[in-house]
């Protein structure tokens, strides 16, 4: 079922996926890019988890900023499946990690995708101006929001998947930011969501 997701890519893609799977595994044994007690479960845990953000997004998008990007989930993937869809657009990376980076640099050249690592904390980095805003397992939504907010244009959505307390981090963060928010039930975990936050600005 949750494989159905990518029942409409390409060969092509399904194997650049594939490879993405093979790196993350052999990088993992020498730096900490995921849970060594989810690399069994790589093709589900992140690579589908991952193609659900890039599906939640309602339009085309000239920048994809991911926000520490770290073993590349969401971000590669986004890169992958953009390809697949014929979207152009730029899709940038960020990470403070400089081991990190350089794998993601080395899926980069490895895989001929079409995107921009940025080594630097998102805090010091230029602004990005995105269409799409995207984080994965990095911090709560409140911080998640405030991380996302100079690097918004003025019709951004940022894609953040959420754990079983999302509604608690929802209800926080709803003290200090205004926003639409939309929670779309994850794929690989009922318990879960992927949220879509938009219209956001600072409460008060």
């Amino acid at each position: 079922m949750k494989d159905d997701i990518l029942k409409d890519v390409s060969r092509e893609t399904i194997e650049l996926l594939q490879q993405l799977r093979v790196l993350v595994e052999k990088w993992n044994k020498s730096i900490n890019l995921i849970s060594k007690s989810t690399v069994p479960e790589i093709w589900s845990r992140h690579i589908l988890d991952s193609a659900q953000i890039f599906y939640a997004r309602n339009k085309r998008f000239k920048r994809w900023l991911d926000i520490g990007s770290g073993a590349g989930f969401p971000g590669l993937v986004v890169s992958i499946l953009a390809q697949d869809n014929n979207i152009n657009g730029e899709i940038v990376l960020v990470d403070s990690d400089t081991r990190k980076c350089a794998f993601l640099s080395t899926v980069k050249r490895e895989l001929s995708l079409n995107l921009y690592i940025i080594n630097n904390r998102i805090e010091l980095c230029d602004r990005q101006g995105a269409d799409v805003i995207s984080a994965r397992a990095l911090t709560d939504l409140s911080n998640l929001l405030k991380l996302s907010f100079n690097h918004m244009n003025e019709d951004s959505t940022l894609i953040f998947p959420k754990g079983k307390s999302w509604r608690e981090e929802l209800f926080a963060a709803q003290k200090t930011w205004n926003f639409s928010w939309e929670a779309v039930t994850s794929i690989t975990d009922p318990k879960s969501v992927v949220l879509k936050i938009g219209e956001l600005s600072r409460a008060n």
